[in-house]
Formats: C-alpha cells, structure tokens, sequence
C-alpha cells in the first residue's frame, strides 16, 4: 500500500506540472499582450460615437475613405494581377540565382517606408530616371492617385507574392503531372487544378495586401504628397488630423482598426480551414 500511495502522488504531481506551466506562462504573457490590447482599446474609449458619426459625414475624412478604397483595391487587383507569374516561377526554382529574387521581394517588407519613398520619387519623379522620359510624353506620376497606388503596390505586393508562392509550391506535383497527361494544356493546369487548390493562400495573401496598402503611409506622403482629395489616404488624414483636429484622427483611427482587425480574421480563417482540409487529407 505505501508503495501505490506514493506511486499515486508521483502520478498527481506530474500531471500538475503542466497546468502550474501553462499558468506560469500565461502570466508571464500578460504585460506585452495588454502593452498590445490597451493602447488600441483607448482609442475606442476616448471616441464619442456622435462625434464618430458625425466626423463620417465630413469632407475629408470621406474623400480620406474613398480614396483608400478606390486606390487599395486598384493596387491589390494590380498586384494580384503582376503577382501570380512570379510567384509561380518562385514556387518552382530554388536555384541561388532565384534565392536572390526571393530576397528582394523581401526587401520592401524590411525597408523603412521612407527609403521606399524616395526610391520611387528618383525613380517616377519629374526629373527621375523613368519620369523625366514620361514627363516629356505628358504623363506625370508623381504627387498624383498614380503615385499612391505605386507606393501602396510597392510595400504590399510582397505579401501576396510570397502567400501565393507558398500556395502554388504546395500543389502536388503528381496532380499537375496527371492533368497534363489527360492532355491539360498549361493554362487549363493553371486554371483548373493549381488555383483551385491555392485558393486558400490567394485569398490570404489578397486580404493581407490589401490591409497593408490601407495602412501605407511613409512611401505615399514621399512620393505622393498630402493632398486632400487627390493623394490624401486615411493615415494621411490622420497625420493632419492628430495637428488640427485630434477627432478627425481618432474616427479614421477607429476605422483602420477595424479594417485591419477583420482582414487578419478573414485571413487566420482561411489558414485554419486549409489546415483542417489537409488533416482530412493525411
């Protein structure tokens, strides 16, 4: 019997360690997850939601809302559009040649959104390397809804890529193989059997740069300017309305909360679902 009893308690003890783990660890995770939860909180808090409707019919912060809007779908349809070919050709090469390529979609993730700005203003400017030559065919990009689509494609379209690459590479290739022995042509493989089972990573990827195109702000102000109701997107009202008008910056502020609360959402739903439709699988 003493034998058992003490066999019992060992048994109890380690059974309790892992929850006394999982306390520990959750009380260690308080302060970053409350540095992370209250800031965004307050900003609730200190709205009025009178003063929140009433700052939705003002001027600037509808022509802030639609030009947002128009802008970041052109620059997700652009980029889905300009995306898929190099995501495919990553998803297939893995040569050191292609590892670069791989790491300079990366780049504009990493770059501080100023260098970003810059580059494409001595790039697109009007006495840049590719400007001055369209300048002097009458098109002008810079500081126009042109350059806001440009900064916003340049710092998000990476997002896409790099989800629809993993998405393509993840397609076996004895499906692809087996479609094309059917007498699939390339497209039809494309079309018929990778997307479909990519679908979960385009969609992820579309939301992802769209919500980091809504939230593009350094390039944009560089390389577009602060222009109500020509270049001024939401952050950009923001900028101006944190300096005149602190109601106007916490009602946009709300909105891209919100936004970008739901992409990430609609995102970690389509990586769940994925998940569980490749657990049926295996």
């Amino acid at each position: 019997m003493p034998m058992v009893n003490s066999y019992t308690s060992l048994e109890r003890e380690r059974s309790s360690r892992p929850r006394e783990q999982l306390r520990t660890g959750q009380l260690l995770s308080l302060p970053l997850l409350a540095f992370f939860v209250v800031p965004l909180l307050v900003i609730f808090l200190r709205v009025d939601p009178a003063q929140l409707l009433s700052n939705l019919g003002s001027e600037q912060v509808a022509q802030a809302i639609g030009l947002s809007a128009r802008t970041t779908l052109v620059t997700t349809g652009l980029t889905i559009l300009l995306g898929i070919p190099v995501a495919q050709i990553l998803a297939r090469r893995r040569s050191r040649a292609w590892s670069i390529v791989d790491t300079l979609i990366d780049l504009p993730t990493v770059l501080p959104p100023s260098v970003a700005g810059i580059a494409l203003l001595i790039t697109f400017g009007r006495r840049g390397l590719v400007g001055e030559a369209l300048t002097q065919l009458g098109v002008q990009i810079a500081f126009t809804e042109i350059a806001v689509v440009l900064a916003q494609t340049f710092v998000a379209a990476p997002f896409f890529v790099k989800a629809a690459a993993l998405g393509f590479a993840g397609v076996n290739a004895e499906i692809r193989e087996a479609a094309a022995i059917d007498g699939a042509s390339r497209w039809q493989v494309f079309r018929f059997v990778i997307v479909p089972l990519s679908w979960s990573a385009l969609v992820s990827g579309s939301v992802m740069t769209w919500a980091r195109a809504l939230g593009e702000f350094g390039a944009t102000i560089i390389f577009a300017g602060n222009y109500p109701g020509r270049t001024q997107t939401m952050p950009l009202a923001i900028y101006i309305g944190f300096e005149i008008d602190l109601d106007v910056a916490l009602t946009l502020s709300v909105i891209l909360i919100s936004l970008s609360f739901a992409a990430l959402l609609v995102v970690k739903s389509f990586v769940h679902r994925n998940g569980d439709v490749e657990d049926r699988r295996s």
